[in-house]
């Protein structure tokens, strides 16, 4: 009988190698290998072994037709924003987040329209008993005749399940608690992960049913298991946001059938995931007025201009090096920001801490924030109050100056709508803006940052 070969798995990135390393020389990752048995082959010494299976056949292009295809609504606007209408027929989609963000509520909040809708609904948890999942649905008021619920871990049960009923779209949760029994790993590892995933695969694209699945993050953000996860899925979600507070931020950055530039903004309360449809108002919301060092940017996420606050401190340093601090904005941005103030504009930062804050918890990283970072900077080492009707976006040049930016006609008619008189933009983006834009708010080009500040502050 053949010996079991044991093997060593990076569980960052699947490579395989036949010594313990502390390195791995695929990812560069540290203390990432993990022994694994491997089962010994069953095939005869020198004999090969040929598929019967039947030569596919190839279909031209232009013979295949899309017409009539229909996504699922999900119910949530927000959700359907994000995925590029709905939900594809026949896809794999991995919803990936924190423990505790959110990710099993929205999949059965999920469930509660689709199956209102006359769709017929599998989900199989492979966490919690069907007691629990009863009682959180209650909770979150899920009460659907169409949802089948299956609790169970065993990969080949579930996909015999899943090709016997057909259902019409499937909730995996969670992929890290799913094994195969032909594998000796434990379950979570990456031979499970990328073997379960890939039997999912075959399930969704066989029987032309989308599949969801909820997939775990270690400790550094990354998807737990291999990263040929997300190779293997057609759109990759992730949930973000701060455990103390109650906002949530949905991005795909992966989307086989839509933009991944589109974010959909959530908020949990007791009932459960509610929409935000306005995530301006709920960004400036509670804005200090007359107190210097805040400054309103206009960003775009997709299609969809965002407007946050922009709040930045500085202080004399009591040590040799100047400390700077970014939450929500790129730190190797803001000394670039700052150098420029210093060699360009004639505010020198360098005997003094800069500190940078992105209100609500979002990340800003447009180069379209630059114009609002930087006057909030002036304003609080200038102790000058800038004026809580503005609202300034425009991408800082190495040599000062300040550079067009895509989108403006929409961020300006976003300011208008919320209230605000005064917008401050680059000055070559006047001459694209149409009249219904210039109308509704007094637009300022600017070419330079001491303009825009003069224009911010009087």
């Amino acid at each position: 009988m053949a010996k079991a070969k044991t093997v060593f798995v990076c569980s960052e990135c699947g490579n395989e190698v036949v010594k313990w390393q502390g390195k791995c020389p695929n990812c560069g990752g540290w203390d990432t290998f993990v022994e694994q048995l491997v089962a010994p082959s069953t095939s005869p010494i020198g004999v090969k072994t040929v598929s019967a299976a039947a030569p596919a056949a190839s279909v031209k292009l232009n013979d295949i037709t899309a017409q009539g295809e229909s996504r699922y609504k999900t119910g949530l606007s927000e959700l359907d924003r994000v995925l590029g209408g709905g939900i594809v027929k026949g896809s794999l989609i991995l919803l990936s987040g924190d423990p505790g963000i959110g990710k099993s509520t929205i999949i059965l909040q999920m469930c509660q329209c689709l199956g209102d809708n006359g769709l017929n609904i599998l989900y199989v948890s492979g966490e919690e008993s069907q007691r629990q999942l009863k009682l959180r649905a209650e909770r979150l008021s899920v009460t659907t005749e169409n949802l089948n619920v299956l609790t169970e871990t065993n990969v080949e049960t579930i996909t015999n399940h899943i090709y016997a009923v057909k259902p019409d779209i499937v909730m995996i949760d969670s992929i890290q608690t799913m094994n195969l029994p032909s594998l000796s790993s434990v379950p979570g590892s990456v031979a499970q992960v990328r073997e379960c995933t890939n039997a999912y695969l075959h399930a969704a694209k066989g029987l032309d049913i989308p599949i969801i699945i909820v997939g775990h993050v270690n400790k550094d953000g990354a998807i737990a298991g291999p990263k040929v996860l997300e190779h293997i899925v057609d759109a990759v979600l992730y949930f973000e946001g701060e455990k103390n507070l109650t906002y949530r931020v949905l991005r795909a950055v992966k989307n086989r059938f839509g933009s991944t530039n589109e974010i959909g903004v959530f908020e949990m309360n007791d009932s459960g995931l509610s929409q935000v449809q306005n995530p301006s108002m709920m960004l400036i919301s509670g804005r200090p007025k007359n107190v210097p060092g805040t400054c309103v940017a206009c960003v775009m996420e997709g299609t969809r201009p965002v407007l946050a606050e922009v709040q930045g401190l500085v202080t004399q340093t009591a040590f040799g090096n100047p400390r700077r601090t970014a939450t929500g904005f790129d730190y190797n941005r803001l000394s670039l920001l700052l150098a420029v103030l210093e060699k360009r504009a004639g505010y020198f930062f360098s005997n003094a801490d800069a500190y940078v804050n992105i209100v609500g918890g979002l990340r800003l990283d447009e180069p379209a924030v630059d114009l609002s970072v930087v006057l909030a900077l002036v304003s609080s080492l200038k102790d000058a109050v800038i004026r809580e009707d503005v609202v300034a976006f425009g991408e800082i040049g190495l040599a000062g100056e300040i550079r067009t930016v895509v989108g403006a006609e929409a961020r300006v008619l976003e300011a208008a709508r919320l209230g605000f008189k005064r917008c401050i933009i680059p000055i070559h983006n006047l001459k694209g803006l149409s009249q219904k834009a210039k109308s509704s708010i007094e637009v300022v080009g600017v070419r330079t940052i001491r303009k825009a500040f003069e224009a911010a502050i009087e």
